[in-house]
């Protein structure tokens, strides 16, 4: 296998893999719309309308990258508007910890208050980060093998 074909496996992976994240994250989100609620409330940094938006918004935004991803359509901007978000998540999960707050990140469902000794906030952005580092890699190096990008010439 020649180096281009290789780095194309590894992107390809990265981009199955990232939408897998998101297709998992969103469709549990989506499937609970009462707890995704409640988990993004507990993150205690938006108004009450603001939790209702972000809470009612985020599970198709999810969903709709990961089926992008999928697809292999605007790989390298769809890998852009992934970073942007695990950034805002990280960002999340650090402020919560910094705060002191015990909370789940509802990152897969689930979330709100948990008992001070049940947080896994460094989990948490340990696994962001590696997230992050698939994003990344698509948005240095966007082709992939089976993605629709290169026959759209995108």
């Amino acid at each position: 296998m020649n180096r281009g074909r290789l780095l194309d496996l590894v992107g390809t992976l990265a981009r199955l893999g990232l939408a897998a994240v998101w297709l998992i994250s969103g469709g549990l989100k989506a499937a609970d719309p009462d707890q995704t609620y409640v988990a993004v409330r507990a993150y205690d940094v938006l108004p009450t309308a603001g939790v209702e938006v972000v809470a009612a918004l985020l599970p198709w935004l999810e969903l709709a990258l990961g089926l992008l991803l999928v697809a292999g359509i605007g790989t390298r901007l769809v890998a852009v508007l992934s970073a942007v978000l695990l950034l805002a998540f990280v960002a999340g999960v650090t402020q919560a910890w910094a705060r002191g707050l015990s909370i789940d990140c509802g990152c897969f469902g689930g979330g709100g208050a948990v008992e001070p000794g049940e947080t896994a906030y460094v989990q948490e952005l340990l696994r962001d980060a590696g997230f992050l580092l698939m994003a990344g890699w698509l948005i240095v190096r966007p082709r992939t093998l089976f993605a629709l990008d290169g026959r759209l010439g995108t």
